[in-house]
């Protein structure tokens, strides 16, 4: 194997692992947020709007992380030659 192919299927490995443990965090942390935000609703049926719209700003930045990995793993893929 040349050097250039070495480099290349490293980045295109390490955009997967980047993707795949970018995604972890993400996947957590929002199915933990809209859990509680269904256990918040069960209790006080009168804050839904509140409570969902809480949720949805904390998704928002905890799906991020997962926006961020995806960048990286688009880097290496399309510009490392």
């Amino acid at each position: 194997m040349e050097g250039a192919e070495i480099i290349k299927a490293a980045a295109v490995l390490g955009a997967g692992i980047c993707m795949g443990f970018g995604a972890i965090g993400p996947g957590i942390g929002e199915g933990f947020a809209a859990g509680k935000a269904c256990e918040g609703v069960a209790r006080e049926p009168e804050n839904v709007n509140l409570i969902t719209r809480t949720m949805l700003i904390g998704q928002a930045v905890s799906e991020s992380t997962g926006i961020y990995s995806l960048v990286i793993a688009l880097l290496m893929l399309f510009v490392i030659k």
